[in-house]
């Protein structure tokens, strides 16, 4: 299993975690939950206690994946495989992102 933290505008938001299956899942954090004022990370994530499934990567993060050359340049760089769109992720959506979202990788 896999696991990141995801954050809004560089607060701890929740975690998204694949597992050994391929599926993933998201959940907010209690904590950001607890604030009325954060909101929800995407539209098709909405504030819930509940945790989210998938198959496959979340539309929402797989939106914020490089496309074509960009993909292939950054695969290369950094040895990863073109169809691990969460290696991916973590590689290239910790630092400088558009939008108020950036994903950390949970060292285990």
């Amino acid at each position: 299993m896999r696991q990141a933290t995801i954050l809004y505008k560089g607060k701890e938001a929740g975690n998204l975690k694949q597992h050994d299956d391929g599926s993933f899942t998201f959940r907010y954090l209690e904590a950001w939950l607890a604030d009325p004022e954060n909101p929800s990370i995407s539209l098709t994530l909405p504030r819930s206690q509940a945790e989210y499934h998938a198959e496959y990567l979340f539309p929402f993060f797989y939106n914020m994946l490089p496309e074509g050359a960009n993909r292939q340049t950054v695969c290369m760089a950094n040895r990863l495989d073109p169809d691990d769109y969460f290696g991916i992720l973590i590689t290239t959506a910790g630092y400088d992102t558009v939008g108020a979202i950036t994903v950390k990788k949970i060292k285990s």
